[in-house]
């Protein structure tokens, strides 16, 4: 190694400082004392300032989202507690949705978490970058290091810095949580779990979808605020619109009676006009507005309710008119069945039988003349059977009789 070579590597090499390594006098309590009001003390002071700014960024991060996640007002924090425990306080406090409340909750921690690990990894960074600067480490490698390993994982990790914020976004604008049935595009069912990056859904067909926040370009919320509760009729093309209307206000009369449908409906039903209009039917719609995820079991008691109604007044659906005739003949003939017909002759008892002097003779008679009525003649008898009796008949005969 050449002697140039050899000085730049000893300048290279980092020495330790006395400073951090301690006084020059070992045994002086004062070169100590000076010693620690030094360096150490910077350090120290460092990290103390930065616990304690991190402590009270946490807790103060951890008491908002609290009383956001519990829903608690400002007039029942501090001094104002005692305006919070007042009747008009209960009341609003009473009247607020729990469905909201526990999306609020959901929002509030989750938003809550991801702060508070952000303020550790950026208060943690800060601290660590000025305790190396104190020992002497320049720090300036560090920072571009730090600049060009952020520009390499933006490159790199696009899809999941996307998905970070716009989870981060999506929670903060309220799009949908827990419980929510959603349309995202790639799948729709109902909201089981969200978090910053992807967002867990559950379809009809039990089948449990990821969706990652970034791939989201739409979503559906169809149980926020309110829904709507539609159901179309296809009535035959001749039939009374004006009956029909009538038929389905009373429909949605009858579901607003119930006692827990009628609970959640916001306002009257409303009947459009026609809504298609084909060879053979007419479309009219009914639409109520109802409560959120309740439009569908309301829709489900309307068709139920519509299908009696127009089954009560005879009105056919379209397609229906031949069938529905046939089907009230048919329940004419069943109750005509059931019920005895005045006039009808009946079959003589034995007693009867017995009293007027008729029964197994005038039968036997009616086979010796060679004829049989309807009624008795077994309809399961052949021509054989008609040639048997009859010769059965002539040798019962008296001998002067004529056959």
């Amino acid at each position: 190694m050449t002697p140039l070579a050899a000085r730049v590597a000893a300048a290279a090499t980092p020495s330790p400082s006395p400073e951090i390594l301690g006084p020059d006098d070992k045994t002086s309590p004062n070169a100590w004392l000076e010693w620690f009001l030094g360096l150490p003390l910077r350090i120290l002071i460092i990290v103390a300032v930065g616990s304690l700014s991190l402590a009270l960024l946490r807790r103060a991060i951890r008491g908002v989202t609290d009383h956001i996640a519990d829903g608690t007002p400002w007039f029942q924090r501090g001094v104002m507690r005692p305006l919070g425990e007042s009747d008009v306080a209960r009341t609003l406090l009473t009247s607020a949705d729990p469905l909201a409340t526990a999306r609020r909750a959901q929002r509030a921690r989750t938003l809550g978490s991801v702060l508070r690990s952000t303020a550790t990894i950026v208060v943690g960074t800060i601290m660590v970058l000025l305790v190396l600067a104190e020992l002497g480490v320049n720090i300036a490698p560090f920072i571009a290091s730090a600049g060009i390993v952020g520009v390499a994982l933006g490159f790199g990790a696009q899809s999941l810095v996307k998905d970070f914020l716009t989870g981060m976004f999506m929670l903060l604008e309220d799009q949908y949580g827990v419980g929510d049935v959603v349309d995202v595009g790639p799948a729709t069912g109902v909201v089981e779990a969200v978090s910053l990056r992807v967002t867990k859904i559950r379809d009809s067909d039990g089948t449990l979808w990821y969706v990652p926040n970034g791939s989201m370009l739409r979503v559906g919320n169809k149980t926020q605020g309110w829904a709507t509760a539609v159901v179309e009729v296809d009535v035959d093309y001749f039939a009374d619109l004006d009956q029909v209307r009538a038929l389905l206000h009373d429909a949605a009369d009858e579901v607003a009676a119930d006692a827990l449908l009628g609970a959640q409906l916001q306002g009257a039903a409303t009947i459009e006009g026609i809504e298609k209009l084909s060879a053979d039917a007419i479309t009219l719609r009914l639409k109520v507005r109802t409560s959120p995820a309740m439009q569908w079991d309301v829709a489900r008691a309307l068709r139920t309710a519509t299908r009696a109604a127009l089954e009560r007044a005879d009105v056919p659906l379209a397609g229906q008119r031949d069938l529905l005739k046939a089907h009230r003949e048919a329940e004419a003939g069943i109750v005509a069945a059931a019920a005895p017909q005045e006039g009808t002759p009946t079959e003589p008892t034995p007693d009867d039988a017995a009293e007027h002097g008729t029964g197994a003779t005038d039968a036997t008679a009616a086979h010796v003349d060679g004829t049989t009525t309807a009624s008795a003649r077994d309809p399961h008898d052949t021509p054989v059977h008609d040639v048997v009796e009859q010769r059965d008949a002539r040798r019962a005969a008296p001998p002067g009789d004529s056959v």
